[in-house]
């Protein structure tokens, strides 16, 4: 599964470039969970949860990014703004990148502020 999400992973940061985003870091992992990727848009820290689902049965792939989910991912990137202090200043924002169906079908949704840290 992990070599799946390696390839979305890649088409979300191509397509995020073709945005005006610059991909600061990819795969950032702790023992508290990991960032697919930390991009910069503008001024603005982005940190970009990539899922997908094959198969709509459980909800479609924005959905499955819970709250516990959530918490492990501001958990994250307070310490990667942390060991990164050149950006702990600046706004930031978590965005979800998702793709639903088949994989040679999949099409991108992008969620701008799709949560907030609380």
């Amino acid at each position: 599964m992990r070599a799946s999400g390696a390839v979305f992973e890649q088409r979300a940061r191509i397509e995020l470039e073709r945005a005006g985003l610059r991909l600061l870091a990819s795969n950032y992992t702790t023992r508290h969970g990991e960032l697919d990727l930390v991009m910069q848009h503008g001024d603005t820290v982005v940190f970009v949860e990539v899922r997908h689902r094959q198969r709509a049965g459980h909800g479609d792939a924005t959905t499955s990014v819970t709250r516990s989910k959530q918490e492990k991912l501001i958990r994250t990137a307070q310490l990667w703004l942390a060991a990164h202090p050149q950006y702990a200043q600046r706004p930031c924002r978590f965005d979800v990148v998702s793709y639903d169906g088949p994989a040679d079908d999949a099409r991108m949704h992008w969620l701008k502020g799709a949560f907030e840290a609380y």
